[in-house]
């Protein structure tokens, strides 16, 4: 891949959401189902204040789910809203969900679409 292959993305959001684990994929068919593209989910550990139990306060692992996405500026509140709702993110415990903007983001892009783009500027 030569560097004129390589395409930078302006005008794009990371959206960030962090679910109970399993719910990862869930989050990617509905985002998907709005049009959104791919998405990575790792699976991490951590506490949360609904996490402390018993007399002592002693805090739980928890593990969760973290789906990691580009969203396009003009897509971000839709995916946002598809996903809160697909995914409960209105209950206790539901996860959460949150967006980064990104000055740039770089990926490789091929020349088809880099064509198909330039002409639909135009």
């Amino acid at each position: 891949m030569s560097q004129q292959d390589v395409t930078l993305l302006s005008d794009v959001v990371l959206l960030t959401c962090v679910v109970e684990t399993g719910k990862g994929e869930d989050v990617i068919k509905a985002a998907r189902g709005v049009g959104a593209g791919g998405a990575t989910i790792h699976s991490q550990r951590g506490v949360g204040i609904r996490e402390r139990v018993g007399v002592l306060g002693i805090a739980i692992d928890a593990e969760k789910d973290v789906v990691s996405m580009l969203v396009g500026s003009d897509q971000t509140e839709l995916v946002a809203s598809v996903i809160y709702s697909a995914i409960e993110l209105g209950r206790p415990g539901g996860g959460f969900l949150y967006l980064t903007p990104l000055e740039s983001a770089a990926t490789y892009v091929p020349q088809e679409i880099r064509d198909r783009l330039e002409r639909t500027a135009s």
